[in-house]
């Protein structure tokens, strides 16, 4: 880890801490809302925010709540995949222009769904606006919630939305090309950083592995590093596409504390 570390440490002021918020800064619980970055972490946080060109935490969570869940206004955020992103001081945040009048299309898709039907089974909605997300953690029968939320993304997809698949949730997106990779793309430019870490858990984190590695390959970046985060629901590519990895969040904490 000290030698992955190193050259962020070297120059801080010219480094960047990107991370997923659930499952790598916050545990997972059941219930989404109850989700809470433990306060060590927090600490760690704002001692980083002050010492390098860009904290930021990329989220599949709306940044406004992502930012009340870790508790740390200092750092930016990319929320809803980086369809939004809030930065410090910001009290809105800015959409990604790419969306376009497109942002309503998953809401009406959704409403038109069999309601009954999703609840039956124990699928649950959450409105993100331009995303619109299908839960089943804590479903009677997982397996049951997910069949039927396969189908909800066939039947989005061919009506020209975007499925996305996380842990036991399905997103349904207005426009492709919009993710975790393109916000840390756009992210480093803008902060004009030479040295990155990205740490995640789950499928969507690595489009971002997939953007540090490519800044790096075309010399964007001097020194690129990519943190799994593991756990018992980690997607089978996570371990092949990292450079480090930690056994959950406190793992990921640890790494945070080398970074200080």
């Amino acid at each position: 880890m000290d030698h992955l570390l190193e050259p962020l440490r070297a120059d801080p002021g010219r480094a960047a801490i990107l991370c997923d918020v659930d499952g790598t800064l916050a545990p997972i619980v059941d219930d989404p809302a109850a989700a809470s970055v433990p306060e060590p972490t927090r600490r760690v946080l704002r001692t980083l925010a002050g010492r390098y060109a860009l904290v930021g935490c990329l989220t599949g969570r709306r940044a406004l709540d992502a930012r009340r869940i870790v508790g740390v206004e200092e750092i930016s955020y990319a929320g809803n995949h980086g369809f939004e992103t809030l930065r410090p001081g910001q009290r809105e945040p800015s959409p990604d222009p790419a969306v376009g009048g497109r942002a309503e299309r998953p809401a009406r898709f959704v409403a038109g769904l069999d309601h009954a039907r999703l609840d039956a089974v124990g699928l649950r909605l959450e409105d993100k606006e331009a995303i619109q997300a299908l839960h089943w953690r804590g479903a009677p029968v997982e397996a049951a919630a997910e069949m039927q939320a396969r189908e909800v993304a066939a039947l989005a997809q061919g009506v020209g939305l975007v499925p996305r698949w996380g842990r036991k949730v399905l997103e349904i997106r207005p426009v492709a090309g919009i993710d975790k990779g393109s916000a840390t793309t756009r992210m480093l430019r803008e902060d004009g950083v030479r040295a990155a870490l990205f740490g995640g858990d789950d499928l969507t984190d690595l489009d971002a592995f997939q953007a540090l590695r490519w800044l790096a390959s075309s010399d964007r970046l001097q020194s690129a590093v990519c943190v799994g985060v593991a756990s018992d629901e980690q997607p089978d590519e996570l371990e092949a596409r990292s450079d480090l990895v930690v056994d959950g969040t406190e793992g990921f904490r640890e790494v945070l504390e080398a970074l200080v």
